[in-house]
């Protein structure tokens, strides 16, 4: 009885290539007081505020952008509490308005403005030269991979100057990392996001940062 001849062995499956099928990040990501880290009524909050901006200088109105920070005393196990779920029905339920996490998650609305309500930043415990930071995932349409940055802010200019990732960045770049005060308003600063300088260059493209 004749036998079939045996097939060759299958090619390795190349990767499927990042896509833009969205975005969809305004219908599932964002949560019930994602923009409120700082715990309620906490008399230290920070409100940072912004707007995101696309390579035409046009705000981008369906962006969102996650944010993380050491705690007050420099650590980075933060705490559980920001996706919190109603055992009963699933259904997100906010923060528990007490606990410290050190993750927010914020959309930007139809002008692309977001704003964030958290505890002063503090520098990463066992980073002895790193000045106090925010660090920034953005998210947006037309991006297949998710960008980084980081929000320094100005009353710690000294800090600036030995930190690894401003000292070693042209002044004009650097700039584009830090939060400038919001007016005579206490604890109140303004930080935007440039995706991409614009052909005129009214903007300078915020730096953004590759992790290996």
């Amino acid at each position: 009885m004749p036998t079939r001849p045996e097939e060759p062995p299958a090619a390795p499956l190349a990767p499927t290539p990042s896509q833009t099928i969205g975005p969809f990040y305004g219908h599932a990501l964002p949560f019930p007081d994602g923009e409120r880290i700082a715990p309620t009524g906490h008399p230290d909050t920070v409100t940072l505020h912004g707007l995101v901006r696309d390579g035409d200088g046009a705000p981008v109105p369906d962006a969102l952008l996650e944010f993380w920070q050491a705690g007050p005393d420099g650590s980075l196990t933060g705490a559980p509490g920001s996706l919190r779920r109603d055992p009963a029905t699933g259904a997100a339920a906010g923060r528990n308005g007490v606990d410290f996490t050190g993750f927010g998650r914020v959309p930007t609305d139809a002008d692309g403005r977001y704003a964030l309500r958290t505890l002063p930043a503090t520098a990463p415990a066992g980073l002895p030269d790193a000045a106090p930071y925010l660090a920034v995932c953005v998210f947006a349409r037309g991006l297949l991979h998710h960008l980084f940055t980081r929000v320094y802010f100005p009353e710690h200019t000294a800090a600036h100057a030995a930190d690894p990732l401003l000292s070693g960045l042209p002044p004009e770049r650097a700039r584009t990392l830090l939060a400038r005060p919001d007016g005579t308003v206490p604890y109140r600063y303004r930080f935007d996001i440039q995706l991409q300088q614009p052909a005129d260059g009214t903007y300078e493209e915020t730096v953004f940062l590759a992790f290996r």
